[in-house]
């Protein structure tokens, strides 16, 4: 079993990639600010409890020539992306709120910082257990 399949750096991993997906999707939020008709739309919210026993979806491209690179995507596969209802909608129906995406973008960000944080010390914690003392 390798230092990085034990439950607690498993957790953090799934916790970092449900902060990717959700970067994206509120980029594209923005991206879409004057699309007439656009819903902002949310990912399901993350749970450390929902983590157990969570299939990933791993996905690799086959290589057809010889200077192909292999590729592979992972992620989870109930990162569930729902459109938000909104009391604020413009009158051609785009209901994203510039200020409220940016401030999520922000608790996004700081999250997925704390998360990699975690995982840094934690691994640090594991080599400094199984170094040799001097």
């Amino acid at each position: 079993m390798a230092v990085t399949d034990l439950p607690l750096f498993q957790a953090l991993k799934s916790k970092m990639r449900w902060h990717q997906v959700r970067q994206g999707v509120l980029a594209e939020n923005i991206a879409n600010a004057d699309t007439p008709g656009y819903g902002a739309r949310e990912v399901k919210a993350y749970s450390f409890k929902d983590h157990i026993g969570r299939e990933t979806l791993s996905l690799t491209t086959d290589t057809t020539r010889v200077g192909h690179i292999a590729g592979n995507i992972s992620g989870t596969k109930d990162a569930k992306i729902e459109t938000l209802d909104s009391f604020e909608v413009t009158p051609n129906g785009n209901s994203v709120n510039l200020e409220e995406q940016m401030m999520k973008i922000t608790e996004n960000q700081m999250d997925f910082q704390a998360a990699t944080s975690l995982y840094t010390k934690g691994m640090g914690l594991i080599r400094t257990a199984l170094s040799k003392s001097a």
